[in-house]
């Protein structure tokens, strides 16, 4: 973990911090890797925290000793969009790192944290949908690319992801 960098389980009170960590990252890293038209139809959505991930006691913050957003991140059983739950698999979810402590660790610590209490609740293998720019991040974390995907946004928007998985 880096150094003075806590992860911890967020709460619905985090909701501002988390939204301003997610508006200040997603632009910034995902640029390179969608059209500008696409990211513009898909950031007023992908820049709210979740509440039910908030609430969950399975999504964390990575704070800096003087309080600082690092990054967030977490997991569920319930897989996103339809709420399926498959028996020992979990959902990698809304992981975002802030561009100024990308590469530093926090991404990792935060799914260190996810992977481990996920394998105390049972769960055996990980699933995730990996935006574009995410790959080589979950690549490095040891999951594998199963198929490009598109998540649904909306009436018209489908956001190219690629489904990854790996046991735990």
């Amino acid at each position: 973990m880096p150094d003075g960098i806590v992860v911890r389980a967020a709460t619905p009170a985090d909701e501002p911090a988390v939204n301003a960590l997610l508006a200040a990252s997603y632009p910034t890293l995902m640029r390179g890797s969608y059209e500008a038209a696409v990211l513009a139809a898909a950031l007023p959505m992908i820049t709210q925290a979740n509440p039910a991930l908030l609430s969950s006691g399975t999504y964390y913050l990575a704070e800096s000793a003087d309080g600082v957003l690092a990054g967030c991140g977490g997991w569920t059983r319930e897989r996103p969009g339809s709420g399926d739950i498959v028996p020992r698999l979990g959902h990698i979810r809304h992981f975002a790192t802030h561009p100024h402590w990308v590469r530093r660790g926090v991404g990792r610590a935060i799914y260190e944290r996810c992977q481990s209490d996920a394998r105390l609740a049972g769960v055996r293998r990980l699933e995730c949908f990996a935006s574009l720019n995410g790959l080589r991040f979950y690549e490095s974390l040891g999951f594998e690319a199963i198929r490009p995907i598109d998540i649904p946004m909306g009436a018209r928007l489908k956001f190219s992801s690629v489904l990854m998985e790996r046991s735990i």
